[in-house]
């Protein structure tokens, strides 16, 4: 499709989504605008003129005629040019109750071709209002019928593929229980790929200004703490991975953490860490860092185990260039200075030997200082305890 000059944003170049005028009369798209006001500048890009103003007036006649030329020219082909894709039809088969679920199915596929395939492709389906339209698809998925997770699959896909940073309040229609409960059943009981996706799903709603509200929502809700949770020690290291990073954005909202602590993050965190499959480790171990900052969570982790062993071994191991491990010193020197017990524990663990290498080695400048007063402080724990300083001179 070849798009008029007049329907590109002149900064983007890419067909308007939302376009706004200056008052300078020139139209940009409101993101692309923004983001050029939001660095300081305040002149108008394509005339330089001085902006006495800088107010954005929606430009409703243009987005009119934009929104008629996408339904007028049905012959949207993708990069390959092997189908022709009516946009308008498209549009009306997910919409229509009689459409049935098959047909949906193969509508969601042409659609996914266009999202996932052609920069063009979705800004016309942006404009054409097809993402709030495969939100609510997916909220509304017959679950009793065989093919309603091929579906659901399939909508996830696009979604994830159009999720236009300027359109991100669309995911506030989840602040509704019933939608929450629809979206944590495919969480529950979808395949892995499903799973996969309302996580990457999740680390987008939660990460946004904009959703802060729901973030709020999804952190207090027991139902989608618990399911997330338990995916992040799932078999499959795609989901599992995608849920670490999941509980990492809703973990940036502090009322969303004694919740995290209470549904039993920290056990969760200490099995992702203790096995093989941690792509994840640096930010499983910022979560961790973070929920220690509560009494509640240090309490937890020091009933915990193992946890004690998975940081000293997080301490020098978490990466080849050693990213997150500030976090685990952070973390296991919360819990030192907690608990006497876990600086024996610590020290039994080979503690000073990974702090000693940590210092020798091209760590960050914040890693090293908190190395330096662990090993202060584990120092110490051997002078007063001399039975621990034999066992660990015996190793």
């Amino acid at each position: 499709m070849s798009i008029p000059h007049l329907f590109r944003c002149p900064i983007s170049l890419d067909l308007f989504t939302d376009p706004v005028t200056l008052c300078t009369g020139q139209t940009y798209d409101r993101p692309s605008i923004e983001r050029w006001l939001a660095g300081g500048n305040l002149t108008c890009p394509v005339t330089m003129q001085r902006l006495h103003d800088t107010a954005l007036v929606p430009n409703h006649t243009l987005r009119h005629l934009i929104n008629q030329w996408l339904l007028s020219d049905c012959q949207t082909r993708n990069e390959n040019k092997s189908c022709n894709f009516p946009l308008a039809t498209l549009k009306l088969n997910l919409q229509s109750p009689d459409t049935s679920l098959h047909a949906k199915i193969e509508t969601l596929k042409k659609l996914r071709i266009l999202s996932m395939e052609s920069d063009t492709g979705q800004a016309c389906l942006i404009q054409l209002g097809f993402f709030p339209l495969l939100l609510h698809l997916i909220m509304q998925i017959p679950h009793e019928f065989d093919d309603a997770f091929e579906l659901a699959e399939v909508a996830l896909d696009c979604i994830l593929s159009l999720s236009p940073s300027a359109h991100l309040e669309y995911f506030n229609i989840l602040k509704k229980d019933q939608n929450l409960v629809s979206l944590l059943f495919l969480l529950e009981q979808g395949n892995v790929r499903i799973k996969t996706s309302i996580c990457c799903l999740m680390e987008r709603i939660t990460s946004s200004p904009v959703t802060l509200e729901l973030c709020s929502v999804i952190g207090q809700s027991q139902r989608a703490l618990q399911v997330l949770i338990s995916l992040v020690t799932d078999a499959n290291s795609q989901t599992s991975e995608a849920a670490v990073r999941a509980l990492s954005s809703i973990c940036s909202l502090e009322a969303n953490r004694i919740n995290m602590i209470k549904e039993g993050t920290m056990d969760s965190l200490v099995a992702y860490l203790s096995s093989s499959r941690r792509r994840n480790a640096p930010r499983a171990l910022a979560i961790m860092e973070i929920l220690l900052g509560m009494d509640e969570g240090k309490m937890t982790l020091i009933k915990n185990r193992n946890a004690v062993q998975v940081l000293v071994k997080m301490l020098f191991k978490v990466s080849s260039d050693h990213q997150g491990s500030e976090h685990a010193v952070s973390a296991l020197l919360a819990l030192c200075r907690e608990s006497l017990g876990v600086q024996l524990e610590a020290v039994k663990a080979g503690a000073l030997k990974q702090l000693l290498l940590l210092l020798q080695s091209q760590c960050s400048a914040k890693a090293k200082i908190k190395a330096r007063a662990l090993l202060k402080l584990l120092s110490c724990t051997i002078a007063e305890a001399p039975g621990v300083c034999h066992s660990y001179n015996a190793m």
